[in-house]
């Protein structure tokens, strides 16, 4: 989990873990909540979409490469913390936050775009799961990053605690999991649209 100098005694481990599990049970309920939204969109989309409803593979191929890097940056954070670079770790977490940025950034430019269009979750059941789908895993980024913006703020002030790490650890988890999430929903909505 992390270095063993920060935990102390049994019942720091015996925490930790219940933390930890509590928080893979809290996955597991994300889980079964992003299943609902695919099954949704899955049961909405009709054989063909709107006409309006065109993604660009290179927009949406870029978005994934931002998200996957930044997924990629948040494992080199949690390395840097085992390691005990305070610096680095808070740098990995800006940079994570940046990537994350960009990718929700331009997410919600194509949800603009997309209603501007006239294709807002509105005009239909299947575009109302696809923003519904879409915007749920964008929200859940949103919470990603003012996440990982505590992180930092806290890491910088009071340093590698063990409580910043586990916090880091689960955060880290949290991030993966998204990235996971979107891999589905690339494949799912995206190429299968394209």
């Amino acid at each position: 989990m992390y270095k063993t100098e920060f935990i102390t005694t049994e019942e720091d481990r015996k925490n930790d873990a219940t933390v930890v599990f509590g928080f893979w049970m809290y996955l597991m309920t994300d889980f079964v909540l992003f299943a609902s939204l695919f099954a949704t969109y899955a049961v909405l989309r009709t054989g063909a979409m709107p006409g309006s409803l065109v993604f660009s593979a290179p927009f949406v191929l870029l978005e994934t490469v931002i998200l996957l890097t930044s997924s990629f940056t948040s494992g080199l954070t949690l390395l840097a913390a085992r390691s005990g670079s305070r610096a680095w770790v808070v740098a990995g977490l800006v940079t994570t936050f940046s990537l994350g940025a960009r990718f929700l950034t331009m997410e919600m430019s194509e949800f603009s775009k997309l209603i501007a269009e006239g294709s807002g979750p509105q005009t239909s059941g299947f575009l109302s799961s696809y923003f519904t789908l879409v915007g749920t895993h964008g929200l859940h980024i949103a919470v990603g990053l003012v996440w990982a913006t505590a992180l930092a703020i806290a890491i910088a002030r009071a340093g590698l605690t063990r409580s910043n790490m586990r916090k880091l650890m689960l955060w880290s988890m949290f991030w993966h999991f998204l990235d996971i999430v979107w891999i589905f929903i690339f494949t799912i909505v995206y190429l299968l649209a394209l």
